[in-house]
């Protein structure tokens, strides 16, 4: 990984350079006023060249930087080509550019994880890998019994770099709060912090796919690789073969598309209720459609434990979103904090904000399609300080909620697919329909999910 800023004292300097370059923008700002430019005009210009600066300095980082850059792209739709268009390259070449580890390294990993006899674990294993990711890469072999796997190994200081970028960007709340008021970044940060902490432990990432195997065992609408051996640095899960979601996306007819969606959608919404795990990391990389018709999920490291009480509370929110008066739906984001205390809200631009977000909930079935997204998007990320989104908070329980349901209605819109979406929520969603709060999902005793945060 030698053409990325790995050390410290780089990494650090790139990224305290973000706040000198804001202070040096509003003082812009003030002097431009005072020559007679508009207040908005100015303040529309010093977010723009925010983010901009921000996203450069982002973008040119690996780990959780780049994470948390991959993260607020959404804010690319609103920004002019010539700022959004590099953004966008430069993190692609940084997903696509991840040189492989040298065999040697792996083996080492291996050694360190196994054992020094860890060949003897194999009948086979390819030392180029067949896929690589931000803080891993993955090799096909043979385990010692004849079934084919998947084995994860992590990049050595992988752990170190990502968790020293978070430590860096908690620093940075101010900056963030030019984009987003409203929004408690310190919180959020921190949220996202323990949540890459999880996916660097192998450990975690195992129990959570042994559970969710369990929980979709003999289904058949889903297959999730069964875990072989977990040690150290090391995962081997069983091998998945099949269509990728992404080939379905390019290729598929609409038959497929609809197909891969309506199933796509249904586990996503599935989790919480069926093991109380949420996938956190819907990217159509980890989705195949196998030859049986079922869909495939892979990769497990990120993951939502989404407890009884708070699915319930997330079904009510989405219910009255879809069907309260716009009084009775302030109230709810109040309560559920993503409108702070003290923070004053356009009730008329709220109501205009939401409709278009909620119809896919109201609708008995909805077309996702690019275009609806191009204007969720630009809704989401105008950038004018008249903006009722830019009011608005994301409480930390709801940062990876939030970023499932924004990646994951990306991939329908990629998809251009038609699907029974409000039907899927009333099936899976304690708390949307119009039944009370049940008195046997708010006492249930612990789930394995709880069990597993410890």
């Amino acid at each position: 990984m030698s053409d990325l800023p790995r050390r410290a004292v780089t990494r650090s300097a790139k990224l305290a350079s973000l706040p000198l370059g804001f202070a040096g923008r509003t003082a812009l700002g003030v002097g431009k006023r005072t020559f007679g430019k508009s207040a908005e005009a100015v303040a529309v210009e010093i977010q723009q060249r925010t983010a901009e600066q921000l996203f450069k300095v982002l973008g040119e980082l690996k780990g959780g930087a780049m994470k948390l850059g991959q993260m607020l792209s959404i804010f690319e739709a609103a920004l002019p080509p010539e700022i959004a268009g590099p953004y966008r390259a430069t993190l692609t070449r940084l997903q696509e550019a991840a040189p492989p580890l040298p065999a040697s390294t792996v083996h080492q990993v291996l050694a360190d994880a196994l054992g020094a006899d860890w060949r003897d674990r194999f009948r086979e294993f390819d030392d180029t890998p067949a896929a690589a990711a931000s803080i891993g890469q993955v090799h096909r072999g043979v385990w010692e019994d004849g079934r084919a796997v998947a084995v994860k190994v992590q990049y050595p200081g992988a752990g170190q770099a990502l968790l020293s970028d978070f430590n860096q960007l908690s620093r940075l709340a101010k900056l963030f709060a030019v984009l987003m008021p409203g929004l408690d970044v310190k919180s959020m940060l921190a949220e996202l912090r323990e949540r890459i902490a999880e996916e660097l432990d192998y450990t975690i990432e195992a129990q959570s796919q042994r559970i969710v195997h369990e929980a979709y065992a003999d289904d058949p609408d889903f297959w999730v690789p069964a875990v072989v051996a977990q040690a150290g640095d090391v995962l081997v899960t069983e091998w998945m073969d099949g269509v990728p979601l992404s080939k379905i996306i390019a290729e598929g007819d609409q038959r497929e598309r609809d197909h891969a969606a309506l199933l796509y959608c249904r586990f996503l919404l599935s989790g919480p209720r069926r093991c109380g795990l949420l996938h956190g990391d819907p990217h159509p990389g980890n989705f195949r459609i196998l030859d049986d018709g079922r869909l495939g999920v892979m990769d497990f490291g990120a993951v939502d434990r989404i407890p009884p009480e708070f699915q319930y509370r997330m079904g009510r929110l989405l219910r009255i979103g879809t069907m309260a008066e716009i009084g009775e739906i302030e109230e709810a984001l109040r309560r559920e904090d993503f409108i702070r205390e003290g923070v004053e809200i356009d009730t008329e631009a709220l109501q205009a904000f939401l409709a278009p977000i909620t119809e896919p909930f109201v609708t008995e079935t909805f077309k996702f399609t690019r275009e609806w997204l191009r204007d969720m998007a630009a809704r989401v990320t105008d950038l004018r300080p008249t903006n009722v989104v830019r009011q608005l908070n994301l409480p930390p329980e709801y940062v990876i909620v939030h970023r499932v349901l924004s990646a994951g209605t990306g991939v329908l819109c990629q998809l251009e697919c038609e699907i029974p979406a409000r039907a899927e929520s009333l099936r899976w969603i304690p708390g949307f329909g119009d039944e009370p709060e049940p008195a046997d999902l708010m006492d249930e005793d612990v789930t394995d999910a709880e069990d597993l945060a410890g």
